[in-house]
């Protein structure tokens, strides 16, 4: 648990951890976000092809502030305009610390169901290629966090569960949408369709991201990837 007052990630670090979530054809083209914890998002590249990518800091369906919660994302033109919205406005509240995270998280679902947020227009996807995440394995009912190594592929899946497309949690694909959990079943806007990468795409990702690896672990040890990408 930690107070609403996040640490700045030194501003290299940053920008090529939340490039390393797009695939290495649309970085070079891509938007990127970085954080200030006084203020919130801010662009640090301007890009052209419409992705965008960023560091989640917080996932407001758990209702928690942590300081070592650490997701990179990426959103195409859609989810940018959709989804993106939400975490811009989650993280200018923490930083105004003028919220709790409960307070937050209740004002996002206010917001939800009065129709200020909504789910993204069309089909489409958000890559998170990145060679290590720091994270919640679940829904927002475990708190429990992890440092995991899982490039995966997520496709947009609004107010779906895992039951409408027989997904496999093991291997997937397979749908993940904490929303439903504090909206109710099949109410959440914010799913996915979540296709891990393969074996031989995931071990590539991990070396050619090695150096960027090395960055993280000597910014703090809790990104080393321990046996079974854990």
């Amino acid at each position: 648990m930690a107070d609403s007052k996040l640490e700045k990630i030194p501003v290299s670090l940053e920008r090529d951890y939340a490039l390393s979530a797009l695939p290495p054809h649309l970085r070079k083209g891509a938007t990127v976000y970085l954080l200030d914890p006084t203020k919130g998002y801010y662009m640090n590249k301007k890009g052209t092809n419409g992705f965008i990518c960023f560091i989640s800091r917080m996932e407001w369906e758990w209702g928690e502030f942590r300081n070592d919660y650490t997701m990179p994302i990426s959103f195409d033109p859609a989810g940018a305009k959709a989804i993106f919205p939400v975490y811009q406005d989650v993280a200018a509240m923490r930083a105004s610390g003028k919220f709790t995270a409960r307070q937050i998280k209740n004002i996002v679902i206010g917001r939800i169901r009065k129709g200020i947020y909504t789910a993204p227009s069309r089909p489409g996807i958000s890559y998170m290629l990145e060679p290590v995440m720091r994270g919640y394995p679940g829904d927002p009912t475990n708190n429990k966090i992890m440092t995991m190594s899982m490039p995966h592929y997520m496709f947009y899946a609004p107010y779906m569960n895992n039951t409408d497309i027989g997904g496999d949690l093991d291997n997937g694909p397979f749908v993940s949408n904490p929303d439903n959990t504090v909206l109710g079943d099949k109410k959440g806007p914010y799913g996915y369709i979540i296709m891990p990468a393969g074996e031989v795409e995931a071990a590539k990702i991990v070396k050619d991201n090695s150096d960027l690896l090395k960055r993280l672990v000597a910014y703090k040890s809790y990104y080393k990837i321990k046996a079974m990408g854990m």
